[in-house]
C-alpha cells in the first residue's frame, strides 16, 4: 500500500471537516455514516486527480468488465435507497394492532354475549373504518419512498478495458444500477450523474444541483482544482453528485462512491422513518389506558357486588360488561372521522386535497410554517426591474436595444425575454421594431451565455441608422467582449478601462444584494467589411475551440469582439399579490412563518422584506454547518429566513423545531430537495404542479400555489380539532362520572341502578346524540390561537370537571333515597326509571357545558344540529319510561314533581359547572 493511500485511510477514518475548521460538533448533526461520506468527499476534492485512482483502487483506463462485476456482487446494485416494501399482510396487522382497536373488539365481544348484538355490531363497524383508513394511508407512503430512485435512472457511458495482453479502452453503455466505485463515466449535457463522481477532465462543465438544493442557478465545476476543507460540501468544483446533472459543457469523471455510500444517500436514508406519535395521538393513548384501568378496578367491584347482593352469577357477568360497555367513549372513531371528513370536503372547495385526514386535525394544531421561497411567495416568473447606465442611472438606449436583441431573436425565447417585451409595452415605449430588419442571429449557449443578433435600419434620419450587433447575456460574459464603454453624461463613446469595469462589478453587486437578476447589454455597429467577416467566421463558430475550465485562452475571435458596453437590465421574480395578506392573517391566527430555501439569501431576503417577513435574523446553510447544537437549535429558533440549505439541513431545522422547540410544523414545498422536509412535518403541503415525489410525500396538496387557502386549512383545522376534542373531553368526563356513580349507586342500594338492557339503551341514546358534534361551530376567540392535546391538561381537565358529573348523580341519589323512599326492592323500578332519565339528560346537557369558555344558552348557542340533537335526545330519554317499549324494559311512571327537580337539578349543574370552568380557565388558561 502506498503512503498516500496509507495516509487516505487515516483521514478516512479520523477526520471530521467540520471538527478541524472551526472545533465544534457540527450543527446538522450528523450521524457517523454521513460524516464517513462527507469526509471521503472532502479528502478527494483535496486530492490531486491523478491520484484518485489508488484510492479507489482503479486505473486510468478504467475498470476491467471481470472486476466491474466482482464490485457489483460486493457493492450492490447502484441506488440511493434500497427500500424493502413491507408485505401488506404487516400493514394490516399493525393497523389492527393499536389500543383503541383492541378495546373496542374486546367491548363487541362482551356486547355479543351480553346480548346487545347491535352495540357489537356497531363497535366492529368502527374498528373496520379505523383499520381500513390507517392501513391505505400506511400502504400509501410507504410505496412513496420507493419512488425516490426512480429518477436517477439513465443509461451511462462507462469507460472499461479489455485484452488478455494488450488491453484496450472501450466505451461501452450501461444502466446506472451496473455502475461501481472504481468506473470511469463520460457525460455530455443533459446527462445525470450515476454516482459521487470525482472529475478528471471538464470542458466548459456546467452542472444543475437543482435536485440536491432547489437553486435554479447552474454552477460551473473544473477538474483541475483543489479545494479545501472551508469550502461548503456542494460547493466543491471537483466533485459532482448523484442526481445532479450537466446542463453544458463534457468531460470525465471517476466514481467514488455509489449507493448508499453517496451524498445523495444520506437525504434519502431518511424518508420513510416512522414519525413519533403527536400529542393528540398520545392523549388518545392515555385515555385507553385509563379505560382500562378503571375497567380493571370498578367493573370488577361492580360485579362482586353485584353477586352477592342477587347470588346470580350470569346476570352479574352480564351487567359488569354492560358497565365496561358504557365506559367505552364508543363513538370516538365515528367522531374522529365526521369531523376529519367535513373538514376535508370543506377544504376540497378551496381547492385542496386532503390525503391524509389526520393532517386537517394537526393543521389545527400548527403553530410555525416552512415555506420554500419559490412559487410559494413569489410569482416564479421574472419581471423587468430597471435599465441602466454603468453609473446606475436609467438610460432608455439600454432598454431599446435589449428590446430589439429579445424582439428579434427566434433560436429560442427564455422568460427574461418576455420580461423585456412586457416592460416595454405595458410602459408605453415606441420602439418600432418595424423599421429595423434582422441580418442574421448567434445563438444563447450555455458556454457563451450571451445572444447576439445583426440588426440594420435604412431609417436615415434617425442616430440609429446602420448596421448593428445586439448583444445580451450574462454580465461577465457581455464585459468579455466589450472593449468600449458609452458614457451618456458626456454623450461619447470611450476606451473601457480597468476603472469602469471595477465600477460596473461593484454596481452588479450592489444590485444582486437587493435580490435582483442582470444582464449586460452591449452593441457594435458594422461596416460592410465586418459583416463579411461575420459571415466568414459564423460557419466555423460551432466547432472552433473554447475556453476550457482551466483558464486556456479561446480560440473563436469571432465577431463578438470591440463592443460598446451600453448598460444593465434588472429583473425580479415578484412576491404574489396574495402573499403578504395571506402572512398576515396566518400571524394573525399565531402561525409563524419561517422561509427555508435553497436560493441566494439576498434574493430570499428582498423577497421576505417586501410580503412582510422579519429579515432581522437571517443565516445560510454553510454558516449553521459551524454551529454546535446548542447554538443551532437557538438560531433556528430565532431566524425567520434561513437560505442557501440543503434538504438535509432543512430536515434538521423542521426536527429542531418538532423537537427542541415543541413545535407543530408544517412545510410547503413542491421539489426533490423538499422531500426530507416533507416526510418529517407535522402537516407536508405541496402544490399540483409540484414533482411526484413531493406530492406522495404530502398529506395536503394545493391546487392553486395560494397561501391564503393554508389560512383556510389552518381555519378547518382549528374547526376539526375543536369539536373532536369537545367529544373527548365529554365523553370521558360523562362516561367515567356515570360508572363512578354506578359504583356507588350500587354501593348504597344493594342493586342493580339499571338493568343491563336500560344501562346499554341509555348508553345507545346519548352516544347517536352526540354525532352531532361534527357540525358544531367554535368560539372564535378559539380559532385565533393553535391548539395542541396534553396528557396532563386532560387529566386535570377529568379531575376537576368529572367531580361536577358525579355531584350532580349523588344528588339524584340523595334525593331518590331521602324524598322518594326508593331504596327497597319495591321501588326498583321507580328508581330505575328515574335514573335512567337523569343519566340521559346529564350526559346529553354535558354537551353545551363543555362545548364553550363562555355561558351557554346565554353568551354562545351551539349549532342547529347540536341543538336539534339535544331536543330530540332528551324527548327520547324523556318518553321511553311512559311508551309499552319503557314498559317492556321494566321502567314505571314518574310523578310530575320529579321533572321539576331535574329542572333545579341542572340549572345548579350548569351554574357549579361554570364556576368550575372559569376557575379552570383562571388556573390553566385554556379550556378545549
Amino acid at each position: 500500500m502506498t503512503n498516500s493511500l496509507v495516509k487516505f485511510m487515516v483521514l478516512r477514518e479520523n477526520r471530521n471537516p467540520t471538527r478541524e475548521v472551526c472545533g465544534k460538533v457540527d450543527g446538522g448533526s450528523k450521524t457517523e455514516d454521513e460524516q464517513k461520506v462527507y469526509s471521503w468527499l472532502y479528502t478527494l476534492a483535496q486530492t490531486d486527480k491523478n491520484l484518485v485512482f489508488e484510492y479507489v483502487r482503479s486505473t486510468e483506463r478504467g475498470l476491467s468488465f471481470r472486476e466491474a462485476e466482482r464490485r457489483l456482487r460486493e457493492n450492490g446494485p447502484n441506488v440511493p435507497l434500497e427500500y424493502s416494501f413491507p408485505r401488506w399482510w404487516s400493514l394490516l396487522w399493525n393497523a389492527l394492532f393499536h389500543p383503541f382497536n383492541i378495546i373496542l373488539i374486546i367491548l363487541s365481544v362482551m356486547s355479543f354475549i351480553a346480548r346487545d348484538s347491535p352495540n357489537g355490531f356497531i363497535m366492529l363497524v368502527l374498528v373496520f373504518i379505523s383499520v381500513t383508513l390507517r392501513f391505505y394511508q400506511e400502504y400509501s407512503s410507504s410505496k412513496a419512498a420507493m419512488k425516490l430512485s426512480e429518477f436517477v435512472k439513465c443509461p451511462i457511458k462507462v469507460q472499461r478495458c479489455a485484452g488478455r495482453v494488450v488491453q484496450k479502452e472501450l466505451i461501452v453503455q450501461v444502466d446506472h444500477r451496473d455502475v461501481v466505485p472504481g468506473d470511469i463515466v463520460i457525460f455530455e449535457p443533459g446527462d445525470l450523474f450515476p454516482g459521487d463522481i470525482r472529475l478528471l477532465s471538464s470542458k466548459q462543465l456546467v452542472v444543475s444541483q437543482a435536485s440536491l438544493t432547489g437553486e435554479s442557478w447552474t454552477t460551473d465545476k473544473a477538474s483541475d482544482i483543489r479545494e479545501d476543507y472551508n469550502t461548503p460540501l456542494l460547493d466543491l468544483k471537483n466533485i459532482c453528485f448523484m442526481g445532479t446533472n450537466v446542463v453544458s459543457g463534457t468531460g470525465t469523471g471517476l466514481v467514488v462512491s455509489t449507493g448508499s455510500k453517496t451524498y445523495m444517500s444520506t437525504m434519502f436514508s431518511k424518508v420513510g422513518k416512522k414519525k413519533p406519535p403527536d400529542d393528540f395521538e398520545k392523549g388518545l393513548r392515555w385515555i385507553f389506558y385509563l379505560i382500562i384501568s378503571v375497567m380493571l378496578v370498578v367493573v370488577t367491584i361492580l360485579f362482586v357486588v353485584n353477586y352477592l347482593t342477587s347470588l346470580n352469577l350470569t346476570q352479574s357477568v352480564i351487567f359488569a360488561i354492560s358497565v365496561a360497555s358504557v365506559l367505552n367513549p364508543q363513538m370516538l372513531p365515528l367522531i374522529i372521522n365526521t369531523c376529519l371528513a367535513k373538514g376535508a370536503l370543506a377544504m376540497a372547495k378551496d381547492r385542496c386535497i386532503v390525503k391524509s385526514l389526520t393532517s386537517i386535525r394537526d393543521m389545527g394544531s400548527m403553530d410555525i410554517l416552512c415555506i420554500d421561497k419559490t412559487g410559494s411567495l413569489t410569482m416564479n416568473h421574472a419581471v423587468m426591474v430597471n435599465h441602466l447606465d454603468y453609473r446606475g442611472l436609467p438610460q432608455e438606449k439600454v432598454l431599446r436595444y435589449a428590446f430589439l436583441n429579445s424582439y428579434f431573436k427566434t433560436d429560442q425565447k427564455y422568460p427574461l425575454d418576455d420580461a423585456i417585451l412586457a416592460f416595454v409595452y405595458s410602459n408605453g415605449f415606441r420602439f418600432r421594431p418595424s423599421l429595423w430588419r434582422k441580418i442574421d442571429e448567434i445563438p444563447f449557449d450555455f458556454i457563451r451565455r450571451r445572444v447576439s443578433v445583426i440588426l440594420e435600419t435604412e431609417d436615415r434620419h434617425s442616430k440609429f441608422f446602420g448596421r448593428f450587433m445586439v448583444t445580451k447575456g450574462a454580465l461577465l460574459e457581455v464585459l468579455k467582449v466589450c472593449s468600449f464603454i458609452e458614457n451618456f453624461e458626456q454623450d461619447e463613446i470611450s476606451p473601457f478601462s480597468f476603472d469602469d469595469y471595477q465600477r460596473i462589478l461593484n454596481l452588479s453587486e450592489d444590485i444582486s444584494n437587493e435580490g435582483l437578476r442582470i444582464l449586460g447589454v452591449a452593441i457594435r455597429k458594422l461596416e460592410m467589411e465586418h459583416l463579411s467577416d461575420y459571415f466568414r467566421l459564423h460557419v466555423t463558430l460551432q466547432t472552433q475551440t473554447c475556453e476550457t475550465s482551466n483558464g486556456s485562452k479561446r480560440e473563436d475571435e469571432d465577431i463578438e469582439k470591440d463592443m460598446v458596453f451600453l448598460g444593465l437590465i434588472t429583473f425580479f421574480d415578484p412576491p404574489k399579490d396574495t402573499a403578504k395578506q395571506a402572512l398576515w392573517r396566518l400571524c394573525e391566527k399565531g402561525v409563524k412563518a419561517k422561509v427555508l430555501t435553497g436560493d441566494s439569501l439576498s434574493l430570499t431576503t428582498r423577497v421576505c422584506r417586501e410580503v412582510g417577513i422579519s429579515t432581522d435574523h437571517v443565516i445560510t446553510g454553510p454558516e449553521l454547518e459551524l454551529l454546535d447544537q446548542d447554538t443551532f437549535h437557538e438560531t433556528v429558533k430565532r431566524a425567520t429566513v434561513l437560505a442557501r440549505l440543503t434538504p438535509i439541513q432543512k430536515l434538521h431545522v423542521v426536527q429542531s423545531l418538532q423537537t427542541v422547540g415543541n413545535h407543530v410544523v408544517g412545510f410547503l414545498g413542491d421539489g426533490v430537495n423538499d422531500s426530507l422536509a416533507l416526510d418529517a412535518a407535522n402537516v407536508s403541503i405541496s402544490v399540483d404542479s409540484g414533482v411526484a415525489i413531493a406530492k406522495d410525500m404530502a398529506d395536503i396538496i394545493l391546487l392553486e400555489k395560494d397561501l391564503n387557502v393554508l389560512v383556510a386549512g389552518v381555519e378547518h383545522g382549528r374547526f376539526t380539532f375543536g369539536n373532536t376534542m369537545k367529544y373527548v373531553k365529554m365523553s370521558v368526563i360523562a362516561n367515567l362520572g356515570s360508572v363512578i356513580s354506578l359504583l356507588i349507586a350500587t354501593l348504597i342500594f344493594k342493586y342493580e341502578p339499571l338493568t343491563s338492557t336500560q344501562l346499554l339503551t341509555q348508553n345507545f341514546i346519548y352516544s347517536v346524540g352526540q354525532i352531532a358534534i361534527a357540525w358544531d361551530k367554535m368560539d372564535e376567540e378559539y380559532v385565533k390561537t393553535p391548539h395542541k392535546s396534553s396528557e396532563r391538561g386532560l387529566s386535570m381537565f377529568i379531575l376537576w370537571n368529572g367531580s361536577v358529573c358525579t355531584l350532580c348523580d349523588v344528588a339524584t341519589l340523595m334525593l331518590l333515597w331521602f324524598y322518594y323512599k326508593a331504596y327497597t326492592d319495591v321501588t326498583q323500578k321507580f328508581f330505575h326509571s328515574a335514573w335512567f332519565i337523569e343519566g340521559v339528560l346529564l350526559q346529553t346537557f354535558i354537551i353545551h357545558l363543555i362545548r364553550t369558555e363562555k355561558i351557554p344558552f346565554m353568551q354562545e348557542v351551539a349549532s342547529w344540529p347540536v341543538i336539534f340533537s339535544t331536543v330530540l335526545t332528551s324527548a327520547i330519554g324523556i318518553a321511553l319510561p311512559f311508551t309499552p317499549i319503557g314498559k317492556v324494559m321494566g321502567f314505571s311512571l314518574l310523578p310530575l314533581s320529579y321533572f321539576g327537580f331535574l329542572f333545579i337539578l341542572f340549572l345548579g349543574y350548569f351554574i357549579v359547572g361554570h364556576v368550575v370552568k372559569r376557575l379552570y380557565i383562571l388556573v390553566y388558561k385554556r379550556w378545549l
